[in-house]
């Protein structure tokens, strides 16, 4: 059987070269753009070796690292309240009804198919700036991603106790109850708690366009060269997600669930 002719190996591999360097050039990254920075980065380096840790300003971070927290978790109450029913339709062993199956899938798509920094200037435009913005965006976006990945968990139950309820003549609601849900628990509440440590990382960045919380103060800080502000700022927020990662591993550890 005679081979069709197609491309040598060094014509992809020319290919990719030409493709790359085209994105490259695209951005303007080069040499001489880093060297132009170098200024800059060293008053950035000054301002980080000499954060800003008056008392005032300490007391303003503190209180926007609150307002950090309470967007994340609200916008994950929400965001479980909407994703998980999504779920347990989506998933293929609870047997919905084909229509509101495919309704939930539908939805959940839209809702993680448009990234959180947009939802959050929708809900900027919409509200006003504020926390109230950033929680609604959080908990939109984290509604889809949750009945995706929740739906996942539940697919992924032992399917020997639940067959052995349907044939005692269980329904579906029954059955998801006192099988599915019971056995996905553990993977359930995981995900949870990493969508938590997700949300506080993004609820950071969500402060840039006015949803609130500690990203509004580094958006300030930064617009206004003030590097000492701004270092205090960074190590608050490392701080704060590297605890918050720390207690959520030793949660979900403890759950016993492996993602």
């Amino acid at each position: 059987m005679s081979r069709r002719p197609g491309w040598p190996r060094w014509g992809h591999a020319l290919m990719l070269a030409l493709v790359l360097g085209w994105a490259v050039h695209g951005t303007g990254l080069s040499i001489g753009a880093l060297a132009d920075g170098a200024g800059g980065a060293l008053l950035l380096l000054e301002g980080f070796l000499s954060p800003d840790l008056s008392g005032a300003f300490l007391a303003d971070v503190a209180g926007a690292l609150v307002e950090t927290v309470q967007i994340s978790l609200t916008g994950l109450f929400f965001a479980a309240l909407l994703g998980l029913p999504l779920a347990v339709l989506i998933a293929g062993n609870v047997e919905a009804a084909p229509a509101l199956r495919a309704a939930a899938r539908t939805t959940a798509a839209a809702l993680r198919g448009v990234p959180d920094l947009l939802w959050a200037l929708l809900f900027v435009a919409m509200l006003g700036p504020g926390a109230a913005a950033g929680s609604l965006a959080l908990a939109v976006h984290g509604a889809g991603l949750l009945a995706k990945l929740c739906a996942e968990q539940l697919e992924a139950v032992n399917p020997a106790p639940v067959e052995a309820l349907r044939l005692t003549g269980s329904g579906r609601m029954a059955t998801t109850t006192l099988a599915v849900v019971p056995q996905a628990a553990p993977g359930l509440a995981s995900l949870l708690l990493y969508q938590g440590e997700c949300n506080l990382r993004t609820s950071t960045v969500l402060g840039f366009v006015g949803a609130g919380g500690i990203g509004q103060e580094l958006a300030v800080s930064l617009k206004l060269f003030r590097y000492d502000e701004l270092s205090t700022l960074v190590i608050a927020v490392l701080a704060v997600i590297l605890l918050v990662d720390l207690a959520s591993r030793t949660l979900r550890r403890r759950l016993g669930a492996v993602t």
